[in-house]
């Protein structure tokens, strides 16, 4: 079987993953043992660092609040970035000059923009430019749009590009139209390929959303420095946020793999009903 992720590997590979496997592990569990005893040594496992963070009010007060603005900022920048994907990435592949050269230039300028400097721009420099002032939220998230969507719109481009040439020129030859050939034949195939992609483009905006620490949104890492400051366990604290990134990308890449599962299935379901449907014929 196949995951959303990467395909599945032969025998060959398969017992090559399984040595590498095995080696990787011994060396990180060496690693894990040697910071073990560091942190030891510093007294970072010591119970009264860690009592905070299994008290209700430190989740109630902190965690809690940190996650919710985590998740937070990263749907509503997920949705808007995919939008924005979509709507540059084909307006890069449009007929039309004077829209496909806008639409690269936008892409090619907010991917060459560091993230940061967006989020900084959007907080601090939309009152000196628009004489608005604007929430640290709408500014993490305008940041997380702009860089994110960039970087899917080329995504969805290549992934449209990918497919063969022979589907485009079969759907022409029918009289299809380009934007009929886009919705009916090109986006249903590139959609499954550029899948995989797309996941870990959402995993990097996922963490990427801790940026919005340095304009004091609170999200994780915010909350995480708060726990530090005010319970002297900064290590502890980092360990079980990092933790919490961890269970929350893999809720992302669980929930990727269902979609996939699903548009294999519809994709199976149809071919066969086109199959039966040739065969009656």
């Amino acid at each position: 079987m196949s995951s959303v992720l990467y395909d599945a590997p032969g025998p060959r590979a398969r017992t090559r993953n399984r040595v590498l496997a095995a080696v990787f592990t011994v060396v990180l569990l060496a690693l894990a043992y040697f910071v073990y005893v560091k942190f030891d040594e510093k007294g970072q496992w010591a119970a009264e660092k860690w009592k905070p963070l299994v008290q209700g009010d430190v989740w109630r007060t902190y965690l809690i609040p940190g996650i919710r603005g985590t998740v937070t900022a990263a749907l509503a920048a997920g949705v808007l970035a995919l939008v924005f994907g979509a709507v540059f990435g084909l307006g890069r592949l449009s007929d039309h000059w004077w829209v496909r050269l806008p639409a690269g230039a936008v892409v090619e300028f907010f991917r060459a923009i560091p993230l940061l400097i967006l989020i900084f721009f959007a907080f601090f420099g939309s009152f000196a430019v628009l004489g608005v002032t604007i929430s640290a939220f709408a500014a993490v998230v305008f940041g997380l749009t702009l860089y994110n969507g960039s970087v899917i719109a080329e995504i969805v481009r290549a992934g449209v590009l990918a497919v063969p040439r022979g589907q485009w020129e079969a759907a022409y030859a029918i009289g299809l139209r380009k934007g009929a050939v886009m919705r009916l034949i090109l986006l249903p195939q590139s959609v499954r390929s550029m899948l995989p992609v797309l996941i870990s483009q959402l995993v990097v905006l996922l963490k990427d959303s801790a940026l919005g620490y340095i304009i004091a949104y609170i999200e994780l890492l915010h909350q995480t420095d708060q726990i530090g400051a005010q319970f002297g366990n900064i290590v502890p604290a980092s360990i079980l946020v990092a933790g919490i990134y961890i269970a929350l990308n893999l809720t992302l890449g669980w929930l990727a793999t269902v979609v996939e599962r699903h548009s294999r299935r519809r994709g199976q379901r149809v071919l066969h009903a086109d199959q039966q449907a040739l065969e009656t014929a």
